[in-house]
């Protein structure tokens, strides 16, 4: 496991809630008048962890600057889950199962917000592959407001293996693409569903769509050719719950 340091009420809070026993240590801001602040303190002692009490100043260089909100913590970051723990991930979800793929995507602000996204929508795991793409960073960790910690992380050797084991264990791969496809209001998302999107440069990857079972695409009416990564994985995401909330 690798040392990080999380930064944020958000990001910590997650920690305490779900995997207290890799926190290593807490330092919070000294004097610090907010209530959030106040209460994580209240709960790392219920469970064991001594926070440390730290002037602004030294939250500042520590964190290089970062808005910390009076809270950081050193935190023993586990691995991502591996592609081998997927088949049992989605027997388990059974109809329900939704996945979220994301090939390449490599800015940190994005992969947070599409994990935060991924998170709210209940998804069963999300797919990334482990080479050119980036990981479980703490700017990952800030920017997904905790969901890093709430939702399977699955780290695939070779993405084309892992989408074919999918397709096997009975999930249907929908691939986002930008003027192509069938509108994704058109495809059917009720059962078992892998929604892969690409990279924020080139999107899919050539081997990646051709694996894809369906080629979707997002109606838009003004003249953007693409959405952000973050805001289509958002819409594709929710799009699916709709169709799941209205069927019989």
């Amino acid at each position: 496991m690798s040392a990080q340091l999380l930064i944020g009420i958000h990001a910590v809070e997650a920690a305490l809630n779900h995997d207290v026993g890799n926190l290593v240590e807490l330092y919070l801001e000294t004097g610090s008048q907010n209530t959030r602040v106040r209460e994580l303190g209240e709960k790392a002692r219920e469970l064991g962890v001594k926070p440390h009490a730290r002037d602004r100043a030294a939250l500042d260089r520590m964190t290089g600057g970062a808005r910390h909100q009076g809270v950081v913590a050193r935190y023993n970051a586990p691995p991502p889950r591996s592609e081998a723990e997927l088949p049992a991930l989605v027997e388990q979800a059974g109809r329900e199962a939704l996945l979220l793929v994301l090939d390449g995507v490599t800015d940190p602000h994005n992969f947070g917000a599409c994990l935060r996204s991924a998170e709210a929508a209940g998804a069963t795991a999300v797919v990334v592959p482990k080479d050119r793409a980036v990981g479980v960073t703490p700017t990952v960790r800030r920017a997904s407001a905790g969901a890093a910690d709430r939702v399977p992380i699955v780290s695939a050797t070779n993405l084309a293996r892992t989408l074919k084991s999918l397709q096997q264990a009975g999930v249907w791969l929908v691939g986002l693409v930008g003027a192509e496809g069938e509108a994704l209001y058109d495809v059917d998302l009720q059962g078992p569903v892998a929604l892969v999107l690409g990279s924020e440069g080139e999107g899919l990857r050539r081997l990646t769509r051709e694996a894809c079972d369906f080629l979707a695409r997002i109606p838009m009416r003004g003249e953007m050719e693409s959405l952000n990564v973050s805001v289509a994985t958002g819409i594709a995401l929710f799009e699916a719950l709709r169709q799941r909330a209205a069927r019989p």
